[in-house]
């Protein structure tokens, strides 16, 4: 099951828009129906696939009889109008797909979203790509290895025996290694696999331990989703090389179906995330639902931008943040506004950083990531956590340069200070009082009394201490507060006097003041 706003937000990632909406976005979807022009038994259900459907209100109509709540309708912009005018009337929302995705492609989204939303609330487990690899390599008498569109690796097929050292360095690291996309991209292969989805044939280069390839793309509609690549010395003909082309398009419904199921596991694991750190009853049993182990726990907050851009980056670190099923990654995350936050278990700060290094390791090199990690806190305390790591953030983003992220546990006395200022850039600090007027006097004379009540507080009273803070003797210290008393009532004997000046000295720093 999922909810229609659910369904179009996924589509919509594969240029399927929405043409109207007379039906709550929040209604649930729990059946699919394809429609057969062969058969005309009734059938129900709440999505309607209009397949060879003569036009839109043909596919309406359909849907209505099915007493379905959307229709999916292939076709371009020709058919905006009459979408938007019959699905009003009728009260069915009516979805448009690009003619360019295919009814297959679009279907597998579909039947995976819907029938098996339910089953995404844990970690399901790999997918049978390595079957898939396993397949395609015997059909085509090479070893196979399918990629994203970044040269990940994504599945392999088995043994590797009498491969070349390439093949073995690009499934040991898991990642095309840099030396071999130098040399494919000085063959066209990037280029060949963006405009064309024909095989191409890559001549090998044996003195580097590169034997030759066949590659073709991995694509749904306009999308290039990654490549699939064969070892094979000469160019696959025939038979071999039909069975590489008909892969490559059922690697794309499996990739297609994957997508669609991690985007469920981010919305549910999202939203148990978003409810620890607003505060929850049952913050132990979400805890346990999200297949974190019971224990401490620190919350980590992470912007990610490129330039002046805001939101892409963040969504690409979210997507890396998220990636992998439940049990093959520490924490779990959530995307809020242009924040990602992630719940990582155990106490070390070290082991937060680390998986921030990891993180930003995973991105592009024009990325800047800005971090902040909270204190130690148990599964109750995780609405505090989030605070401590939201201005662990805003104290990262501030030290312009500094590479590791602050821990509240390292950091709360300058967090303290910038509460403080906070309040103070509001309103909430006295205008008038001691340091006020000190502050008042050393502008319009050009005295140095809110640098030396400063330093004198500071050294907690000792002169000659002062005195070298100031780069001036401990009686001329002595001198000046003599003065400032004509200016102002220090009390410097009371001491909750002496507090008080401290906190207005911390939290209403000027730039006119000399320190």
């Amino acid at each position: 099951m999922v909810r229609l706003d659910r369904l179009v937000n996924v589509l919509g990632g594969y240029g399927v828009r929405l043409c109207c909406c007379p039906v709550p976005r929040s209604a649930e979807l729990r059946g699919v129906v394809l429609r057969d022009a062969t058969d005309d038994r009734a059938e129900v259900g709440d999505v309607y696939l209009a397949v060879g459907a003569g036009s839109v209100v043909e596919a309406v109509r359909a849907a209505v009889s099915a007493r379905a709540v959307v229709v999916l309708v292939r076709g371009g912009e020709e058919l905006l109008a009459d979408a938007v005018a019959v699905g009003e009337a009728e009260g069915v929302a009516v979805v448009l797909a690009d003619p360019a995705l295919s009814w297959s492609q679009l279907a597998g989204v579909v039947y995976g979203l819907v029938l098996e939303g339910r089953e995404t609330e844990s970690g399901r487990g790999p997918t049978d790509l390595f079957a898939l690899a396993d397949s395609l390599a015997a059909a085509t008498g090479g070893a196979v290895t399918i990629e994203d569109q970044l040269s990940r690796v994504l599945a392999y097929s088995g043994p590797q025996q009498e491969v070349d050292a390439a093949r073995l360095e690009t499934i040991m690291g898991r990642q095309v290694p840099a030396w071999v996309r130098e040399l494919f991209d000085a063959a066209g292969v990037r280029a060949h696999l963006v405009a064309s989805d024909e095989p191409l044939f890559v001549s090998g280069a044996p003195e580097r331990g590169l034997t030759g390839r066949m590659v073709v793309a991995i694509r749904v509609g306009r999308e290039l989703l990654g490549a699939v690549w064969v070892a094979c010395p000469v160019p696959l003909e025939g038979a071999r090389r039909t069975a590489l082309t008909d892969g490559a398009r059922i690697v794309a419904l499996h990739l297609l179906r994957l997508r669609a199921s991690a985007d469920l596991e981010r919305q549910v694991e999202s939203e148990w995330v978003i409810r620890l750190l607003e505060g929850t009853a049952d913050a132990a049993t979400v805890i346990s639902q999200l297949g974190l182990p019971p224990g401490p726990v620190r919350v980590v907050a992470v912007r990610a931008h490129v330039g002046v851009e805001r939101h892409t980056a963040v969504l690409l670190a979210f997507e890396q943040a998220t990636s992998g099923f439940g049990w093959s990654r520490p924490g779990r995350s959530a995307l809020a506004a242009n924040s990602i936050y992630t719940i990582l278990p155990g106490e070390p700060v070290g082991a937060a950083r680390d998986w921030l290094a990891a993180l930003r390791a995973a991105l592009p090199a024009n990325v800047t990531l800005s971090a902040g990690i909270s204190a130690v806190a148990a599964p109750a305390d995780l609405p505090a956590g989030r605070q401590e790591a939201d201005e662990c953030l805003a104290l990262h983003e501030m030290r312009a340069g500094e590479t590791a992220a602050p821990a509240y546990d390292e950091s709360w006395d300058e967090i303290l200070l910038q509460r403080l200022r906070s309040a103070a850039r509001v309103g909430r600090a006295s205008a008038r009082g001691p340091v006020a007027d000190l502050r008042k006097h050393d502008g319009e004379h050009g005295t140095d009394y809110v640098a030396t009540l400063r330093a004198w507080l500071e050294a907690q009273g000792d002169l000659a201490a002062a005195g070298e803070r100031l780069g001036v003797h401990g009686n001329t210290v002595r001198n000046r507060l003599r003065k400032m008393s004509d200016v102002t009532t220090l009390g410097l004997d009371d001491a909750a006097k002496r507090i008080a000046m401290t906190i207005d000295l911390a939290a209403t720093v000027s730039e006119t003041d000399n320190r």
